[in-house]
């Protein structure tokens, strides 16, 4: 059973606590994990790309001239790909990327992500994190203390408006809860601190 210290936000020791075995004591899978990470960067990718075929562009509902008499080439509409301003013909279509992965499969590639940053001794728990107003200063000496300013994940047990607001300008920290974390963020960041109500939370999720 994994066995870490707890700090508080001047980075003193403050206690012993146990890792959940469950949680941070398994094999890595790295197959797991290869899926959760390729997953969250299809689904972040957006296929905006498209160009509207002859259906879509306006206009064109009449036909431009009678069939027969005139000389010209039959034409049944002047949206045609053939005409300037027609449609496009084979052309590139908006694409959804997204992976949807089973359940299982996450609940079990966080897992692994979390065994993983425990064997590299890269969890560090906290006894709370919360802020009365946004302090970006001070949630950075935190950080430098540990040597984790410049990649780290903050994993809390309820969303802290003050914590993210202190977070968001200082490049490579991102805040998350217990609830919304997932195995790409956790491999993403060199660090996770998790503060002992999000430990709670986390086993209540992922047992």
């Amino acid at each position: 059973m994994p066995q870490v210290q707890v700090y508080n936000t001047q980075g003193d020791r403050v206690g012993e606590i146990s890792l959940s075995p469950d949680l941070f004591g398994k094999e890595p899978n790295k197959g797991l994990l290869r899926a959760a990470v390729l997953a969250h960067l299809n689904n972040s990718r957006v296929g905006t790309v498209a160009v509207k075929t002859r259906a879509e562009v306006s206009g064109g509902g009449r036909k431009p001239w009678r069939q027969k008499g005139l000389g010209r080439a039959r034409q049944g509409s002047i949206r045609s790909p053939l005409w300037r301003h027609g449609g496009v013909a084979f052309g590139p279509v908006a694409r959804d990327y997204g992976w949807d992965l089973p359940k299982k499969v996450k609940k079990l590639a966080l897992i692994s992500a979390l065994s993983a940053k425990a064997r590299a001794e890269k969890v560090i728990v906290l006894k709370e994190l919360k802020m009365d107003v946004p302090k970006t200063r001070d949630l950075y000496a935190m950080l430098k203390k540990f040597g984790a300013e410049k990649s780290s994940l903050i994993i809390t047990g309820e969303h802290e408006p003050n914590v993210v607001l202190s977070a968001r300008n200082i490049p490579g920290v991102k805040v998350t809860t217990a609830r919304e974390l997932n195995a790409y963020d956790a491999m993403a960041k060199r660090y996770l601190f998790v503060t002992e109500d999000a430990l709670k939370k986390l086993e209540e999720v992922l047992s």
